[in-house]
């Protein structure tokens, strides 16, 4: 019997390990993919940075964490242009209303170019009047607040 315990002693202990990195990945052990009232949190970044007002309630990602390409497209905001793209600069309406309700204009869109990809991509760049600055990744379906 003693030479049969340690086989069930490592089974066990491999199932333990394959169940909590099951709650890992799906989120359970964090709460993910609730929407309640849970403080905003930075990509990748540990620790708890002050979060302007225009951003509390989303996702924080400190713009050097963005992709290169995005990057990329910021340093040409912030430049004035040019731009590659026709559309670049025009105004983008917030018809999903996941962004902070302003008057039409208030928002401009920038593309952020996607490798591979045979036309724009579905990244962009989204800035308002007041300096804040958005990034979504799924065409407008999500946003993510860029910490400058």
């Amino acid at each position: 019997m003693v030479i049969h315990s340690a086989p069930r002693r490592a089974a066990a202990l491999i199932g333990a390990l394959l169940a909590g990195l099951l709650l890992v990945l799906t989120g359970c052990s964090t709460g993910a993919g609730q929407k309640a009232s849970s403080p905003p949190t930075v990509s990748g970044v540990p620790g708890s940075p002050r979060v302007p007002g225009w951003a509390k309630g989303m996702t924080l990602l400190p713009a050097g964490m963005l992709p290169p390409q995005a990057r990329d497209t910021l340093r040409l905001i912030d430049a004035g242009g040019p731009f590659p793209y026709a559309q670049d600069g025009t105004v983008f309406g917030n018809r999903e209303r996941l962004l902070p309700a302003h008057p039409r204009g208030y928002y401009h869109e920038y593309t952020v170019p996607t490798p591979g990809s045979p036309d724009r991509g579905a990244r962009r760049l989204v800035t308002g009047e007041g300096h804040e600055t958005y990034y979504t990744d799924d065409h407008y379906r999500t946003f993510k607040a860029v910490l400058r």
